[in-house]
């Protein structure tokens, strides 16, 4: 009997069609006189693999794991499960729970759509979980829109839903400041250009090289930077960065009491230089030096009633002079 073959075990779960298997050669069980002589000397087994060597069991560099299908598969398989599930949605009436059962399976199988549209807006330091849910909106409104019939895959049909919704849900609900359609939409042109000639330049763009490559004024970039920062207020309570930095309410400015008399002096100042030169003089003494009637009336060496009818006259004359009182 050759050593290489020997008939079909009944028990082999995969038996040779040919009724001959390869034989294995067990070198601790055979005799040493049927191994064949090695034609080229082995190098030592050790007991230790080396950590660089790829395991026997591992799948090829390249390839996708057991059990797993590609991923090109998957959305293969999905595409045509959802092809059949709109079908059946189409046959069924809405309102009944047959109805329904189909709807949540569309919604469920089409899950990835959403986060993969969810993904283009991770710089917007909001919750993820908050942007599946809008674009999980968008989508419900893309599945009970779509019509099969028309030919067009509901990927392709549904992606311009689920980005809307998103993109609305941050224009009305996260934007603190409301930022007109056009700055918002030039933003997008913006920060893409800075991305580019950053990558050109390899640093961060002037306000000049950002509105040549778009062809906008500076005023108009400034303007869309200051709309792109519009996203969230800032906490006048809030410690800024930094340790020891005061806040912006630290920082702001406080109501001066004089400031009200700022107005009034220059008033003043403006009307008493139309005064002859006594008269003003007698109002300096008695409201700028304090001092009495009689005080000034000996200083200027006339009688007090005197004094009386100068202010008198002077008083007049401001209040003729006046275009506020007038």
């Amino acid at each position: 009997m050759d050593p290489t073959e020997r008939h079909a075990d009944p028990t082999d779960p995969h038996p040779d069609p040919t009724g001959h298997h390869e034989r294995q050669v067990d070198a601790c069980t055979e005799p040493s006189a049927a191994r064949p002589e090695p034609t080229e000397s082995a190098p030592p087994a050790t007991d230790t693999a080396s950590p660089d060597a790829p395991s026997p069991d591992a799948p090829p560099h390249g390839t996708p794991q057991a059990g797993r299908p590609p991923r090109n598969s998957r959305a293969a398989d999905a595409r045509a499960l959802t092809q059949v599930l709109f079908e059946e949605l189409s046959k069924l009436e809405p309102g009944t729970p047959e109805h329904a059962r189909v709807r949540a399976a569309l919604i469920e199988i089409n899950l990835p759509l959403v986060r993969y549209a969810a993904a283009r807006f991770r710089s917007r330091n909001e919750p993820m979980e908050d942007v599946v849910q809008v674009g999980t909106i968008g989508l419900i409104n893309a599945i009970d829109r779509f019509d099969p019939e028309r030919g067009v895959q509901f990927p392709t049909f549904a992606m311009p839903t689920v980005v809307g919704e998103i993109k609305r849900y941050f224009r009305d609900n996260v934007r603190t400041v409301h930022v007109p359609r056009r700055l918002h939409e030039l933003w997008v042109q913006v920060s893409g250009a800075i991305e580019d000639l950053t990558v050109l330049h390899g640093r961060s763009p002037t306000t000049a090289e950002i509105a040549e490559r778009l062809g906008l004024s500076e005023e108009e970039v400034l303007a869309c930077l200051e709309a792109g920062r519009a996203y969230h207020a800032t906490s006048l309570e809030a410690a800024q960065e930094g340790d020891g930095a005061p806040g912006l309410l630290d920082r702001l400015g406080y109501e001066d009491p004089e400031l009200a008399g700022v107005e009034h002096r220059e008033l003043v100042r403006h009307l008493l230089v139309q005064l002859p030169e006594r008269e003003r003089r007698i109002l300096l003494l008695r409201y700028f030096g304090n001092l009495t009637q009689s005080q000034i009336s000996a200083e200027l060496g006339v009688s007090q009633m005197h004094v009386s009818r100068l202010l008198s006259r002077s008083f007049a004359r401001l209040r003729s002079a006046n275009q506020l009182e007038a």
